[in-house]
């Protein structure tokens, strides 16, 4: 690994960049080509540009193995190789492990703290055990937002929870999980994006926090990991007026300079988020968001609009007198300690790795205990078969084109039909074409906080669209994924001997488990079989 001397200040500011790449091999399988390059695009910039890493979405653990190979083949500086990964590899990349979302060991810890650190450190070992086998050094998670505002569109069950204590153990019950495996861990997003309810990836949300509200319930997490080691902080595209109002979080040196550096003293990486999102592109040009970030005190600029415009804008600031050399080095310092961590120096031959951490059954159990543990039912069951076709299953998901954990074979389409339940399916903005409002109804609602949907409540047609169900008893069960809030809406309203169900997952193994409660069917049961095999 080169010292940084030895690079010139345009190498320096290269490494300093992250970009977006496709988890899958061939130019045709990218997801999202608006934001991801080709790969003679991508192959030019790491061996010209000195880049320092690049982001993964997309493609299967399997491939990504052989992808992760590829660009560290073709970069002149071993990369960092980053993917948010905060509930497990399988999250983005299929046929690894994908845990439920985080809030699932918030409802755990309720009941039982110990129990739920004890799996967030199993959850933080096996993504980092089966991330490492794969070629992804660096784990984008563990969020350590306080999620208290329900309606917080983006962040919601991707936080631990709403107390910043439970949240702070869960936080480093996770990192510690991590330390035995070379990888890096990020804590995002510092001050803290939980009470907010815009998404950043759309605008600029607004946290009118006082400095006390501040120190009472955002930065008590990202405190704890700190003190614990944390190896990176992302920032957040937050207006946080308290302690600048102008600058976006990311794009200000009182917030990431004097509050994170400073007074948290943070001595680790501090990496922006997506600078192609909604919360700082409506601020500033590429050229000039770029520019600011660093003046901000961010190390790693991740997925500017273009690395070479970011690149030649913070070296003309440089040129300028406006950036320091010294500010320059001081980033590429922290990254290339990061990287020695690693020993990303020490090339793996892929045939060392076969990826035999994938299959390990303990991977399994500890999805399952998360899941079990963190179900809540109600009402009265089990919810009694049907004959013929008197009844339907309805399923609603948030987007119909979005919906991974969703096919013909899903639990949660077959068993159903197997007491007498006839799939409809439908989204959130459709249902107002379900139509048959004297059907009886098993009613199973997939919605969750995600990123770029704006919102992660009901909207008005489905509110009104439930309502009439349960105004006219038609609803016969009734299951949620996701979204505890979106449960507490229903609760209000439901009738006491309704059945109902509530899991955080939304995967197969989630459905299998909530349908089977419903139904009152052991696991095991020949019933059942085909998808718990």
């Amino acid at each position: 690994m080169k010292d940084c001397s030895e690079f010139s200040l345009k190498q320096q500011i290269g490494q300093m960049v992250v970009v977006r790449a496709s988890g899958y091999l061939f130019d045709h399988q990218r997801l999202y080509p608006q934001w991801e390059a080709t790969n003679e695009q991508l192959r030019h910039w790491l061996e010209t540009l000195n880049l320092g890493g690049v982001i993964f979405v997309g493609g299967s653990a399997a491939e990504l193995a052989l992808r992760t190979q590829q660009l560290q083949n073709w970069a002149t500086t071993p990369l960092l190789m980053a993917a948010d990964l905060e509930e497990g590899v399988g999250q983005r990349f299929s046929a690894a492990t994908q845990f439920p979302p985080i809030m699932a060991l918030g409802e755990i810890a309720k009941e039982n703290l110990s129990m739920a650190q004890s799996l967030a450190a199993k959850m933080g070992a096996i993504t980092a055990a089966q991330a490492h086998e794969i070629g992804i050094n660096w784990i984008l998670a563990p969020v350590v937002d306080v999620n208290n505002n329900p309606h917080n569109p983006v962040i919601n069950v991707r936080s631990f929870g709403d107390q910043p204590e439970q949240v702070s153990k869960l936080a480093t019950a996770f990192i510690e999980g991590t330390q035995n495996y070379p990888v890096l861990t990020c804590a995002k997003h510092f001050p803290g994006h939980g009470n907010t309810a815009t998404d950043s990836h759309l605008d600029l949300p607004v946290l009118p926090h006082s400095q006390e509200d501040l120190e009472k319930t955002e930065l008590p997490p990202f405190k704890e990991v700190i003190a614990f080691g944390v190896d990176s902080i992302m920032s957040a595209h937050l207006l946080i007026p308290a302690w600048d109002q102008e600058n976006p979080a990311t794009l200000s040196r009182a917030i990431l300079t004097e509050q994170l550096r400073e007074k948290l003293g943070f001595k680790g990486i501090i990496v922006t988020d997506a600078l192609i999102m909604g919360g700082v592109t409506k601020y500033a040009s590429p050229a000039e968001i770029a520019v600011k970030a660093v003046e901000a005190g961010a190390d790693i600029l991740l997925m500017p609009d273009d690395p070479l415009v970011a690149i030649e804008a913070v070296y003309q600031a440089v040129q300028s007198g406006r950036i320091s050399p010294e500010r320059i080095a001081q980033s590429v310092q922290r990254i290339i300690e990061a990287k020695e961590k690693l020993k990303l120096g020490d090339r793996v031959r892929r045939d060392e790795l076969p990826l035999q951490g994938l299959l390990q059954p303990s991977s399994r159990e500890t999805v399952k205990s998360i899941l079990q543990a963190s179900l809540q039912t109600g009402g009265n069951f089990p919810l009694e078969p049907l004959q013929g076709n008197s009844a339907r299953n309805l399923i609603v998901v948030d987007d119909l084109l979005n919906r991974d954990f969703l096919d013909r074979q899903s639990p949660a389409v077959v068993l159903p039909k197997q007491f007498g339940y006839d799939l409809q399916l439908f989204d959130q903005n459709t249902l107002a074409f379900a139509g048959a409002y004297h059907r009886l109804t098993l009613l199973q609602v997939f919605i969750r906080g995600n990123p770029f949907r704006g919102s992660a409540g009901l909207t008005d047609i489905a509110a009104n669209f439930y309502q009439h169900l349960l105004e006219k008893r038609l609803i016969q069960g009734l299951i949620i994924y996701g979204s505890p809030y979106v449960l507490e809406w229903f609760r209000d309203q439901l009738a006491g001997e309704l059945p109902w169900v509530f899991s955080y997952g939304q995967m197969p193994m989630a459905q299998e488990m909530a349908c089977q409660a419903l139904f009152g069917v052991a696991q095991g049961n020949e019933r059942s079989k085909e998808f718990t095999d």
